[in-house]
């Protein structure tokens, strides 16, 4: 048994026995003792441990704890919302047992007030909901305020660091951090309910070099909204969001040169462009981390429901309905946006396109659901730009859009297209 788990599994019974036993009963201080001398020989070679609980999942710093199998107090945890826990090097004994009583408390008695319990906590060890960078209380203030829709302002500011994060992590480690990315959609889920109607928080982009970043995050927002209009399980409403978030994971690979370029694409640099779903598959699945759906949405979000499209299929076969969904959301989002090569599109133009291409490219009641939802919620719509920043993010390229019909006309490059666009959306 490894030290991560050999810490898990102390510490659940350490917080079982603690339920049985009052303080200072000998029982009870041994197993403090034990799952103290856990911690402490774990951190000989990690002093600074950290563990994300997701679901069913358990992972320890960046990597998933598949050893552990479905380990009971993971999802006991997230239930009292606590996604995570850090421990800092100097944790004494006497810490450690006061952040096992809150622990025991919170997954007993739910009315305990977290914010409370964050306080009286030793700044040693950190737990709650998982966060974009640590606990960010203006951004969790600003979600959860009760102000009017009009009034409100996402910036999602640490949402685009945490995309961009995990970017480089993927380009320069071949390593996708799962616990970020859920982390954001989390965020974009509250962004979403902050009022008792549907608010879409969409990034506007203030610079081409922006747009994967931007777009990600919008895409993901769009088609979580779009679950939940079609009234999806929950679970299947942020397993999708995760979905949109990846989406176009595969753009890492592509050379800044093509992913700007201002004129038409070659041949040569088309097929380079159009190669991304390809490998957003195959980095989602060389992560391991159990994405398949996510890595089948980056694989087919560019094919259309009458078979045209990219990657070209040996033999046609229907998407899944993940995919569906996060293809009209993809091409939403990229018509509304300006790009090097085009003027973007003014909603009604979009949403006369989508509804033009059901049955075609989109499938018809998804389209339709689409449209009807963005129509609906129009006045809930938020558009806000991405804080200022210093300089280009090397490591998240702008993309040309991508969801260029394999039949489309072609335009020039800063013509008003007719149709569809030349480069991909």
């Amino acid at each position: 048994m490894s030290d991560p788990i050999r810490f898990l599994v102390s510490f659940g019974q350490a917080v079982s026995t603690m339920a049985l036993y009052n303080d200072g009963h000998p029982a009870r201080e041994r197993a403090v003792d034990r799952s103290y001398q856990c911690l402490r020989d774990l951190q000989k070679a990690d002093p600074h441990p950290r563990f994300s609980f997701l679901g069913e999942e358990t992972i320890y710093q960046d990597t998933s704890l598949r050893e552990i199998g479905d380990w009971e107090w993971a999802n006991r945890l997230a239930q009292a919302g606590i996604q995570r826990m850090e421990f800092d090097a100097d944790v004494s004994r006497q810490q450690y047992e006061e952040f096992l009583e809150e622990m025991m408390a919170r997954i007993t008695l739910s009315f305990i007030d977290s914010a409370e319990a964050r306080t009286n906590r030793p700044t040693g060890i950190k737990v709650g909901a998982l966060g974009i960078r640590g606990e960010n209380k203006q951004l969790q203030d600003a979600f959860e305020a009760p102000a009017p829709v009009a009034t409100i302002s996402y910036s999602l500011g640490e949402e685009a660091e945490s995309i961009q994060s995990m970017h480089r992590e993927v380009l320069e480690r071949g390593r996708l951090p799962l616990a970020e990315a859920e982390a954001v959609v989390r965020s974009l889920s509250m962004a979403m309910h902050g009022d008792q109607e549907m608010i879409l928080p969409l990034l506007q982009l203030r610079e081409f070099d922006e747009y994967t970043t931007t777009h990600s995050l919008n895409v993901s927002v769009l088609v979580m909204a779009l679950a939940e209009h079609l009234e999806l399980a929950q679970q299947d409403v942020r397993t999708f969001g995760i979905a949109g978030l990846l989406h176009d994971l595969g753009k890492v690979t592509i050379p800044t040169d093509i992913l700007n370029k201002p004129g038409k694409l070659t041949d040569e640099e088309r097929q380079v462009m159009q190669n991304h779903p390809v490998e957003g598959a195959k980095l989602i699945i060389e992560s391991g981390r159990r994405l398949d759906l996510a890595a089948a949405v980056a694989h087919e979000h560019h094919i259309m429901i009458n078979g045209h499209g990219y990657p070209t299929r040996h033999y046609h076969r229907p998407c899944h309905k993940a995919s569906n969904l996060v293809h009209v959301c993809d091409v939403y989002d990229a018509l509304r946006t300006k790009r090097p090569y085009r003027e973007s599109w003014e909603t009604e133009r979009v949403l006369g396109y989508i509804e033009e291409r059901a049955g075609t490219e989109f499938e018809p009641e998804i389209a339709r659901s689409f449209v009807q939802m963005i129509r609906k919620v129009e006045g809930g719509i938020q558009l806000s730009s991405l804080p200022s920043t210093n300089g280009v993010h090397p490591a998240t390229p702008g993309a040309a859009t991508d969801t260029a019909a394999a039949t489309a006309p072609t335009s020039t490059a800063h013509a008003m297209p007719q149709a569809k666009p030349d480069k991909d959306t």
